[in-house]
């Protein structure tokens, strides 16, 4: 089983929130995660003691789960959708 390498250095997504203004959200790879083969760790990107949001975790096969209780469905799907098709700029 191979692991997909998605996003590989901190970049910013900017998401369309269900409730509340639109937000861009901080996200850091995090490769030591010991349930899962990939993860992101979420955060508020303008603050400057920024907030915590959860993180997505990637298994082996590339499913992805949301670990934390502050994006709703569709706020977790985009951030995912953005973490596997980022394309870095050279």
């Amino acid at each position: 089983m191979t692991t997909n390498s998605y996003l590989t250095r901190e970049a910013k997504a900017f998401v369309k929130r269900k409730h509340g203004p639109d937000e861009v959200i901080r996200i850091i790879p995090d490769r030591f995660h010991p349930k899962a083969a990939q993860c992101y760790r979420l955060y508020t990107s303008f603050d400057e003691d920024p907030d915590e949001l959860g993180c997505i975790l990637f298994d082996a096969q590339g499913y992805w789960i949301y670990d934390g209780s502050f994006l709703a469905v569709t706020e977790q799907e985009q951030v995912a959708d953005f973490i596997i098709n980022y394309v870095e700029r050279q």
